[in-house]
């Protein structure tokens, strides 16, 4: 018990970025007595615990559970402005939500192993991007069609995706495999839809491409390619804006937007890509609106509707309710929510 105490209290303090000093001061103890207590060397009265608690805006039950998980290393793709203590207040976070989100998988006995040796796929050259996507859209059975939800695609796959909030230009994404079984892609909650839905499929190509020796830029040329090719198919580019074109119209380009849930400079890029637009035109295009601010802003607004989100821990969690095999102060535990909103809810 003694090494489940310290382990989530450290791992609380750091969840919440404080340091040993400030987590003293809110609980009236000394910063020694935290180090004491992190160390295992001394464990909080029940009193204490209760403060501890309090400070950390986290559940008493927080530290009697061990996490269901530890991550090793994690190649944070970030920009430099982002701290220590941030970039490990993250790591916690992904630790809480998915050992939450394995417990309940585990109570419902369903399989969330991610079978990456079936899933790792090689690639030599960017050219062979495209048939690979075409390949796993088969496989995943959705075809050419527009991908509405590309969470919950991913989710169905048997990979986690965790929302991170942070600023919009500190922090970008992450994909990682926990204990060389789980699969997980987190991503900045901040972001705007069409950037998510580039950003999760980014990210699933570092977690799924095995990529021939290259720099941290071509691996990052890599992801970026099999992004661009799922959101948005070559056929389905040809399909959309047919071939060669010396110019296209912006209600074209908006259209598209709504349709696939991509940016319209990631359709630009797109349109190079597959020899409709010359490079010559994609320049002039990112010149124009560099030099006129509404265009810009007109061009970088939101217009995929869709909600870019899943439901499945929530509802899994209400299935095991369900099923009496948690109780309500545990859903409330897990959700976050008031122990009465959910006993108010409706059984049938």
């Amino acid at each position: 018990m003694n090494e489940i105490f310290s382990k989530r209290i450290k791992s609380g303090r750091k969840l919440r970025a404080f340091s040993q000093q400030k987590l003293a001061d809110l609980v009236g103890v000394s910063k020694q007595m935290i180090s004491k207590y992190e160390k295992g060397l001394s464990i909080p009265s029940s009193s204490l615990l209760i403060k501890l608690a309090k400070s950390l805006n986290l559940d008493l039950d927080y530290f009697f559970s061990p996490s269901l998980v530890e991550l090793g290393p994690v190649n944070f793709r970030k920009k430099s402005r982002l701290s220590i203590k941030r970039l490990d207040a993250i790591k916690e976070e992904i630790k809480q939500k998915l050992s939450n989100y394995l417990e309940v998988e585990n109570i419902l006995q369903i399989d969330n192993e991610f079978d990456i040796p079936v899933q790792k796929r090689k690639l030599n050259s960017l050219k062979e991007v495209s048939d690979l996507v075409l390949k796993i859209r088969k496989e995943w059975k959705i075809g050419l069609d527009p991908v509405h939800n590309i969470t919950q695609l991913l989710e169905d796959q048997k990979i986690k995706v965790i929302e991170i909030e942070e600023e919009e230009n500190l922090f970008d994404g992450l994909a990682t495999l926990v204990d060389g079984r789980y699969a997980v892609i987190v991503v900045n909650k901040s972001f705007p839809i069409e950037r998510k839905r580039f950003t999760l499929l980014h990210e699933l190509g570092h977690l799924i491409l095995d990529l021939p020796e290259c720099s941290v830029e071509e691996e990052e040329n890599f992801c970026n390619k099999f992004a661009s090719e799922f959101l948005f198919p070559r056929v389905s580019v040809l399909r959309e804006f047919g071939h060669q074109r010396e110019n296209i119209a912006l209600p074209e380009l908006i259209e598209v937007q709504k349709k696939y849930g991509i940016s319209i400079q990631a359709i630009v890029f797109r349109l190079v890509d597959c020899g409709i637009l010359s490079k010559h035109r994609q320049t002039l295009f990112y010149k124009k609106i560099n030099f006129d601010r509404n265009l810009k802003e007109h061009i970088n607004q939101e217009r995929f509707e869709t909600n870019e989100f899943s439901h499945r821990f929530e509802q899994l969690v209400y299935r095991a309710y369900s099923q009496e095999l948690i109780s309500a102060s545990k859903v409330a535990s897990l959700l976050g929510s008031n122990i009465n909103d959910v006993l108010a809810k409706e059984m049938v």
